[in-house]
């Protein structure tokens, strides 16, 4: 992006687009993806890809990915900036079609480095100037299938479930805010005979959607088509490997055109048996893995589930919502407190009745109610 640096040094005095939220989707090598643009105020800005890799952006570059986002045409685009910026025609085309390469190589590369490759500045969520989360976890309901482990719902529950039009208020509200990624979790988010409902609307809204599940009904073709045609996005399924309905709604899903990341909670139960669950797991091409430990003392375990994870190509995934455990690695790896680096500023988790925390198994930090409360006063990055 040297061309683009150069411009933004030499042009700093443009007075920048206007501040906001700005969403894409569309298609690349007949798979889906989203963008969202944040822009700030003094004009630079975040670039979301697929609410994964989060890009900063100079304000030079960010108004590039703009008119990328907005559609205009290449031939338009390149005129309003050569204008702006006092740079001819040509090479304002020029810069915005190196960016707009950039950005498609990044979204057909999901693996791909944008910093050794792209010249882009990559962040991680939590180090990153935010105005908003970068995702909200929204736990439907604290109900648990009859016989689920009691660490998929908290010991507390809440005294009412909000309703499905109190749940589209928080979507829009949350949309409203910039917040371009939602997780519907739970309890078990599938006993709510409104998800597909909220999915839909989360997807018009253009969030991106996710659902944390244990994943028996989905292993229902009737249950499971209206989710995929509301939109749903991703899953993250909650294995119960001694459990062959577990295997058999893993495959049915698997079969379907979505992304998933399979969770293995580490347990006495567990443990035992997990390499042998992480080949099976690769065996029927999962590629994302998420893993977390119940007690301390299986730490050291944990570590060379993890090595054997790699050896299996399965890639982890340590920032995504997990079942409520007594321990989580990330918490351990991150910071002495037990709080996920990043909880309260890149995500938030929202209760069934409304209530705010930093993050999903944080003891009652209540940061204020989506309903109740100003935004301002409960995201205070």
């Amino acid at each position: 992006m040297k061309i683009i640096n150069r411009l933004a040094d030499r042009f700093s005095k443009v007075q920048p687009l206007a501040a906001g939220t700005y969403h894409m989707q569309s298609m690349q090598d007949d798979k889906p993806y989203r963008l969202h643009l944040r822009l700030r105020g003094d004009g630079s800005g975040l670039l979301i890809v697929n609410a994964s890799t989060v890009l900063q952006l100079n304000p030079t570059a960010a108004e590039y990915a703009y008119h990328f986002i907005q559609g205009t045409a290449p031939e338009e685009a390149a005129k309003e900036l050569a204008a702006r910026y006092r740079v001819s025609k040509g090479m304002a085309l020029e810069d915005y079609n190196d960016l707009v390469e950039r950005i498609q190589t990044l979204i057909s590369t999901p693996d791909l480095d944008p910093v050794s490759f792209l010249d882009f500045e990559r962040v991680a969520p939590h180090s990153a100037d935010l105005t908003a989360p970068l995702r909200l976890d929204c736990a439907l309901t604290y109900r648990l299938p009859a016989g689920s482990a009691a660490e998929y719902a908290p010991a507390k529950s809440v005294d009412r479930e909000l309703t499905t039009a109190e749940w589209r208020t928080v979507l829009d509200k949350a949309w409203g805010a910039g917040i371009p990624h939602i997780i519907f979790t739970g309890g078990e988010a599938t006993l709510r005979a409104d998800l597909p409902g909220l999915v839909a609307h989360a997807e018009a809204n253009g969030q991106v959607c996710g659902l944390l599940t244990d994943g028996l009904k989905l292993a229902d073709r009737e249950y499971f088509e209206p989710l995929l045609q509301a939109g749903l996005d991703h899953i993250l399924f909650l294995l119960q490997p001694d459990h062959p309905d577990s295997w058999t709604a893993i495959e049915s899903i698997l079969a379907e055109d979505i992304f998933v990341t399979v969770h293995l909670t580490l347990n006495e139960n567990t443990i035992g048996q997990a390499e042998q669950t992480l080949e099976r797991l690769a065996a029927l091409n999962v590629h994302s893995l998420s893993l977390t430990v119940s007690i301390p003392s299986l730490l050291e375990q944990y570590e060379a589930i993890r090595d054997t994870a790699a050896s299996l190509e399965l890639t982890l995934k340590f920032d995504l919502p997990v079942p409520y455990s007594a321990s989580n690695p990330v918490a351990y790896e991150t910071q002495e407190d037990n709080v996920p680096d990043g909880a309260g500023k890149a995500w938030l988790y929202v209760e069934p009745d409304g209530d705010v925390l930093p993050a999903q198994g944080i003891a009652r930090q209540v940061l204020g109610n989506l309903l109740t409360d100003e935004w301002e006063r409960i995201y205070r990055p």
